[in-house]
């Protein structure tokens, strides 16, 4: 997972320190050396706000087809059915969680309060990030990646990881992983050679997963981004809203509705005309520089539609997208239950801690219990995912959950610290404000 990455001898020394606990049990794992992983490991990584006049979207680097080294689309197979119910992580699991989590209080933490006043992740995050390989999880072992099959858990629990570090970074981050999933999933042989090889190289291109639309209500399979077919072509006309990164974006994955068809995706390159974006920063996830998208008569070739156009692969990519949504509330809401409970055990109040009354108490128990509800209906929906099983109901039910009490979380962790919780010099207002997101977002993350 961690192949490709570049040498940088300074860089790989600062991260020794940070992640010398992580690496020691991964470096006498046989996972390193059976999943190829020996030398990257030893160099993994933990190592202005924007104006609001539209700009025309700048043509970023060629995208240049390679042939194809297989007729039909590469896919991840699903994994095996298990025969009883269990959720506990594999040794490689944990052991990828413990990296990204420690990238993620070492890095992301002490990043996040400035990136949220700036409105953007800081490029050498988003470096680091793109070496611990997180695009190429949920791309085919044959195209490049170093996964033999797919695991929604194993995105899951990265997404939970990173957010545990900071919310709106983790999205900057996993931005383009959902872009190269999306192509590996429902791409076209021709699609998949000429994409693919640039996210599982070096340096991946920033891309951005656009579904939600500016409008009360949104409804993800009623979009009023259309794309009609022209003389050879698809003309797209629309405004996507909330596009993380989409001033940098060199890649879009766009949803609109085909006439008298079901909604598609199109892969849409920077540069086009017609295409341009402007600032969109919200309440929250300002760190992942959200901005409109906007499509005026934009022209794609017939070969920029992914899938063969059926509902049902639409339909699954909105759900994948959700979970991944759920998997980032589990780390935004597991940072405020970390971080209230030493502070109601150290806040004193008439000689006692805040903690020993009754109301505080069970406030805390109440966060630690809706948590481990929304974990439990997470890993279940990501797990059956994993099996090829159906699992539409089990998202809407995960879903459900993280958008009601990851944001009731977010609001008692205020409520928790008194007047130290509106303010900023506490991290929960502006987890509060990134936990709101779960319950409106849509597109931008895929598991």
């Amino acid at each position: 997972m961690l192949s490709g990455m570049r040498s940088d001898a300074s860089l790989a020394d600062r991260s020794r320190a940070v992640g010398l606990r992580a690496l020691n049990r991964v470096a006498g794992s046989e996972l390193v050396d059976r999943l190829r992983l020996r030398r990257p490991t030893e160099r993994l990584v933990y190592g202005t706000s924007k104006t609001t006049i539209r700009t025309a979207t700048r043509a970023g680097r060629m995208f240049a087809p390679v042939t194809p080294e297989h007729r039909n689309a590469a896919r991840q197979p699903a994994g095996e059915r298990a025969e009883r119910f269990d959720l506990t992580a594999t040794e490689e699991q944990r052991m990828l969680r413990e990296s990204v989590r420690g990238f993620a209080r070492e890095k992301l933490r002490p990043a996040a309060q400035a990136a949220d006043a700036g409105c953007a992740c800081p490029p050498q995050l988003l470096t680091q990030s793109n070496e611990l390989g997180l695009t190429i999880v949920g791309v085919p072992e044959e195209l490049g990646g170093a996964v033999a099959r797919r695991s929604a858990v194993t995105a899951v629990l990265i997404g939970e990881a990173l957010a545990h570090g900071d919310l709106g970074i983790a999205v900057a981050c996993l931005s383009p992983a959902a872009v190269a999933t999306v192509i590996s999933l429902w791409g076209y042989p021709e699609q998949q050679a000429t994409y693919l090889p640039e996210f599982v190289g070096e340096d991946p291109p920033a891309a951005a997963l656009a579904i939600a639309e500016p409008r009360a209500l949104f409804n993800p399979f009623e979009l009023t981004t259309t794309a009609r077919p022209h003389h050879g072509s698809y003309v797209l006309d629309g405004v996507k809203a909330l596009v993380p990164r989409a001033a940098d974006a060199e890649l879009f994955i766009v949803a609109a509705a085909l006439e008298g068809r079901a909604p598609a995706l199109f892969i849409v390159e920077p540069g086009a005309a017609g295409l341009s974006v402007e600032p969109e920063p919200a309440m929250g996830l300002r760190a992942a520089a959200t901005g409109r998208l906007i499509l005026e008569g934009v022209k794609v070739e017939l070969s920029a539609r992914l899938g063969d156009g059926s509902a049902g692969a639409y339909r699954e990519c909105v759900q994948l997208s959700r979970l991944g949504w759920c998997a980032l509330a589990l780390g935004g809401a597991q940072a405020v239950l970390d971080y209230v409970i030493p502070y109601v055990n150290q806040r004193t109040a008439f000689g006692e801690p805040v903690s020993h009354r009754q109301a505080v108490a069970f406030t805390v128990a109440d966060i630690a219990i809706e948590l481990e509800g929304m974990r439990l209906a997470t890993y279940r929906a990501a797990s059956r995912v994993d099996q090829g099983l159906r699992f539409g109901r089990e998202v809407a039910l995960a879903r459900r959950l993280c958008a009601e009490h990851a944001a009731a979380i977010g609001s008692d962790g205020v409520q928790l610290l008194g007047g130290h919780g509106y303010v900023k010099e506490h991290p929960v207002e502006r987890w509060y404000r990134d936990l709101r997101a779960v319950g409106v977002m849509e597109g931008a993350l895929l598991v």
